[in-house]
């Protein structure tokens, strides 16, 4: 994008029945701090300037997305990625956070997982 220069934010925004709830889950996974809540909203970003961010909002009429995709039901939208030194202990400390190990797993060095909300989340070793 020819207009973006640098100290612009960028960011995407996740809808989830609970905003602050699932925002507190993934301050605690990934360890960004939370630098804006409101009613509806609330914002994760990498730095105090917030100049990259993941807001999660309210929405209405919520409904899980089913993983792995199934016909006739919400099929996840978006995922993150996160790189993990040990599958194992990344699990496990999600899992103890809130998430659900999924049951589909489609590759041995990656762990599906589901956030509070539902939405599908990958961690992956990736030792290259």
């Amino acid at each position: 994008m020819q207009s973006r220069i640098k100290g612009m934010w960028w960011g995407m925004a996740v809808e989830a029945p609970d905003p602050a709830a699932l925002a507190r889950f993934y301050s605690e996974l990934i360890g960004w701090p939370v630098v804006h809540e409101e009613p509806g909203t609330t914002v994760l970003a990498t730095a105090a300037d917030g100049s990259a961010f993941v807001v999660f909002q309210q929405a209405t009429d919520y409904e899980r997305p089913v993983w792995p995709p199934s016909e006739g039901h919400q099929r996840p939208m978006m995922h993150f990625d996160f790189q993990v030194a040990d599958l194992d202990s990344a699990v496990a400390e999600a899992r103890a956070l809130g998430a659900d190990l999924a049951g589909h797993q489609p590759q041995p060095h990656v762990r599906v997982l589901l956030d509070p909300a539902g939405h599908p989340f990958c961690l992956v070793r990736d030792d290259d």
